[in-house]
């Protein structure tokens, strides 16, 4: 029997009533199998500020280090002023350097495409978002973009070897090398030679990020595994959210050399906060990411298959139009949870 233990951090806004729909969701699907996770409560943004602590108390930290893994609902992030991303330092916290986030045609959700299946895997903790910004004289800012060679071979690697893993079959660089022949020119050239040198079996691309966004909206079906830097893969992985039906059907996944952290990759809606209509199936999404780590890395076969029964029952419940408002239908978020665990 697995007892693994999860850290969650439940987030703001919609974050505490989405987390609870989906936490009932994995306990009922593990149960099924003999196993249990034991989920640890922790707190992180504006529910840690209310409470009179930091942004991220060291409690927080230090659950998320003794477990090696969590679960994160949706931070608040002030736009232009305030605190820092709470997604950015956990990131830099843990050098969660490669997310992932799989966009897949759901059921029951339609879109102007068909059968979309991609992966997009992000560098995670350089590019402009290392945030080094000055200003240099008043009027004048500046941001400085970072890239280090060993930050650009790791997530190569990563990004190959996890396409080798899933038999994948092409993994397609987007970047500005043409312009930024430094920066986006180390990561091309980085991707190059781990393709090169390790995985010739697949195919590899590369495409300038302007070119590759319409390619991208004009046919997806051309691309398999997408390979950015840490800004592009943030604006890329939004555009194909887009392509399925958005932020609420897309997972999420920070991960690092022995640790990583799921999440939901939208945001924390303080605007439908507590009316039971928010959509939990991201973050639901994101606990299968999650169930499917766990059992490969902590062998835990049993989670696996707790993951696949969460999977197929979240699929029917799409197919038959049991789904919440977001995706046309009429089902609140306890609701909606409710209707999974019945297709267990």
């Amino acid at each position: 029997m697995s007892s693994i233990e999860v850290p969650v951090i439940a987030g703001d806004g919609i974050g505490p009533e989405i987390t609870a729909a989906v936490l009932k969701v994995v306990d009922a699907a593990v149960e099924r199998n003999g196993a249990s996770l034991k989920w640890v409560p922790v707190t992180a943004g504006l529910s840690a500020l209310d409470e009179g602590s930091e942004l991220i108390p060291q409690s927080t930290l230090d659950e998320i280090a003794r477990c090696r893994v969590a679960l994160k609902g949706p931070c608040t992030t002030p736009v232009g002023e305030g605190f820092t991303s709470i997604n950015v330092k956990l990131r830099k916290t843990f050098n969660l350097y490669a997310a992932v986030r799989p966009v897949r045609s759901m059921p029951g959700v339609e879109t102007r495409y068909k059968d979309v299946d991609l992966i997009i895997i992000r560098e995670n903790t350089e590019g402009l978002y290392s945030g080094v910004e000055n200003e240099v004289t008043p009027g004048v800012v500046m941001s400085m973009k970072v890239a280090s060679k060993e930050a650009c071979q790791r997530i190569a690697t990563w990004a190959f070897r996890f396409a080798n893993r899933r038999e994948r079959k092409k993994i397609t660089v987007l970047h500005k090398a043409n312009i930024m022949k430094l920066t986006d020119g180390l990561f091309l050239k980085c991707a190059s030679d781990v393709h090169a040198n390790d995985y010739p079996n697949l195919a590899f691309e590369s495409t300038i990020i302007d070119a590759g966004c319409m390619k991208l909206v004009q046919d997806p079906s051309q691309f398999d595994v997408l390979l950015l830097e840490n800004l592009y893969g943030d604006v890329i992985s939004d555009l194909c959210a887009g392509l399925v039906g958005g932020l609420g059907v897309v997972p999420g996944a920070n991960i690092g050399q022995d640790l990583s952290i799921f999440e939901a990759v939208h945001g924390s809606a303080p605007d439908i906060a507590g009316q039971n209509i928010a959509n939990p199936l991201a973050l639901l999404m994101s606990s299968v990411m999650m169930l499917n780590f766990l059992a490969e890395t902590r062998q835990a076969p049993e989670l696996r298959a707790g993951a696949e029964l969460i999977r197929k029952a979240y699929d029917a419940c799409l197919i038959s139009g049991e789904k919440t408002r977001d995706l046309g239908g009429e089902l609140g978020t306890s609701e909606f949870a409710d209707a999974v665990i019945a297709r267990l």
